[in-house]
């Protein structure tokens, strides 16, 4: 493993670490790092040298988080979930049927 593979392992499990000690379960956590990890490949994917059309709107993208920090950071998150579960495509079913929300589909 590289060292920055290694870093970036190690600093994946410190946050991991400190949601544990927070109270947050195992199941959660790796359920929110399986959304994020997500939202990162589906940006990686739609940039050279794969240019893939992306599932993600523009406005609900990996771009729109990495600027924001906190509170803010935390609110636009949830409503990137909140609004990609509500797309009749499969990312919003997926959304759904983990539970994250059942708000009412459309198109994307």
């Amino acid at each position: 493993m590289s060292n920055d593979t290694n870093t970036l392992v190690q600093k994946l499990w410190g946050f991991c670490n400190v949601l544990r000690d927070d109270g947050v379960s195992y199941s959660d956590y790796v359920e929110q790092l399986t959304y994020i990890l997500f939202l990162k490949m589906a940006d990686e994917q739609s940039k050279p040298p794969f240019n893939k059309k992306s599932l993600i709107p523009d406005k609900y993208n990996w771009s729109t988080l990495i600027n924001k920090d906190g509170d803010e950071l935390e609110v636009h998150y949830r409503h990137i979930l909140e609004n990609l579960a509500k797309y009749d495509n499969i990312l919003g079913v997926i959304l759904v049927l983990t539970g994250l929300t059942q708000h009412k589909k459309k198109s994307c």
